[in-house]
């Protein structure tokens, strides 16, 4: 079954809301305009009811169907832009330096808004749909807060499901699989105390730079030596500040960065490694470490029954033939996860095309893409809750 025709009539209104929230890119849950111009949207379209200020600055849309059911599905669409300057040079472009919608979210948000469009217009389903848009994805953990919000227990919500562009995947084709689907995105930053001094007499000194780079070198061994070797995890420094004069060893360094790992088991082993290598080594030089390790987003797991739900539904849309049901675990993570702990459901990505990378200040989400999405979420919507 091909998009919807309804959809591919809505493209073109569709791809304009887009272009309205890319050239007006905000930040984490400073979405204010963001969410007016949904919640403004989702009230011309007659949604039942419209809730704002869910996990801070979140909206969500209820959508009641045509038959006596009560049960409630969740579509998922995040907000929020990243910390970037646009170089896509497109019309539509940021209007804000320093700020772009770098990862597609304006899509999301677009997408799921034709959704509710063509679901309310419809109501071809026997229940509910909550259409969720979501702040703060991009490290802000917004999905955790609207979780906290009761969001789930308020609109008894009993599935959810969240869909992302992928830059790479040709447009109409999806991509998902069951159980982990993207990475645990713990962090750490570690402030290394030794003795400063003058650079032409090191052993007056506990050189805090030279214990760092010990340190650096040595948390690589935890993929390389601790890990099964079919297991994945990855720990990447990012950051590395100390000093500020050529003859000058300094009193500290500070390092930062992210632990990525794909099961709960692998993540406890990693910082309980990654501890152990910082201590010991500061240990052994005679210096002192200021440890904080903070556990991030959680692994995303999509679960069996909804993937399989997800699969049938992208398949009738775009054939089985443009559906991958077992795409590689990705090490990038997504805040989804916490809405996935809560509920059972499933995230899948949709073809962006041969785009620029996600993150990249050249990026900009494909429009093309927006009619397939559209009958993805209608199809979804009207599967899991026939009539």
């Amino acid at each position: 079954m091909p998009i919807l025709n309804r959809a591919a009539e809505l493209q073109d209104e569709v791809a304009e809301w887009r272009r309205h929230i890319h050239a007006r890119p905000e930040l984490l849950f400073a979405v204010e305009n963001t969410a007016a111009f949904v919640a403004e949207k989702l009230k011309e379209f007659g949604v039942d009811e419209i809730v704002t200020g869910i996990g801070r600055t979140g909206v969500v849309g209820l959508i009641k169907g045509k038959g006596e059911g009560r049960r409630t599905i969740g579509l998922r669409a995040d907000m929020d832009a990243l910390p970037l300057t646009e170089i896509s040079g497109k019309p539509w472009a940021s209007k804000t330096p320093g700020k772009m919608h770098a990862c597609g979210h304006d899509g999301h948000t677009a997408m799921l808004l034709g959704a509710a469009k063509y679901l309310a217009e419809t109501r071809n389903f026997n229940g509910n749909i909550a259409v969720i848009f979501q702040p703060a994805e991009e490290g802000g953990g917004g999905g955790n807060l609207m979780v906290k919000d009761g969001m789930m227990e308020r609109f008894e919500i009993e599935e959810v499901y969240g869909m992302h562009n992928l830059p790479g995947l040709p447009i109409g084709q999806f991509a998902t699989r069951k159980g982990a689907i993207m990475a645990a995105t713990d962090e750490f930053t570690v402030t290394i105390k030794g003795r400063g001094g003058h650079a032409a007499q090191p052993h007056r000194t506990i050189d805090p730079i030279a214990i760092g780079a010990q340190i650096v070198a040595n948390l690589q061994m935890i993929a390389s030596r601790t890990a099964d070797p079919i297991s994945s995890v990855v720990v990447s420094v990012t950051k590395f500040n100390a000093g500020f004069a050529h003859n000058v060893i300094p009193n500290d360094a500070t390092f930062a960065g992210t632990v990525r790992t794909l099961d709960d088991k692998m993540r406890t082993l990693a910082e309980t490694r990654f501890r152990q290598i910082v201590e010991g080594v500061v240990a052994a030089h005679g210096a002192e470490a200021e440890i904080s390790f903070n556990r991030n987003y959680p692994v995303t797991v999509n679960h069996p029954d909804e993937t399989e739900h997800a699969v049938a539904t992208a398949s009738a849309i775009a054939g089985e033939d443009n559906v991958n049901a077992e795409i590689d675990p990705m090490m990038g993570g997504e805040d989804f996860s916490y809405m996935l702990n809560a509920r059972p459901g499933a995230f899948i990505f949709i073809g962006n095309g041969d785009s620029a990378g996600l993150h990249n200040p050249a990026y900009d989400f494909n429009d093309e893409a927006i009619a397939h999405g559209i009958s993805y979420w209608v199809r979804l919507a009207e599967q899991r809750l026939g009539l």
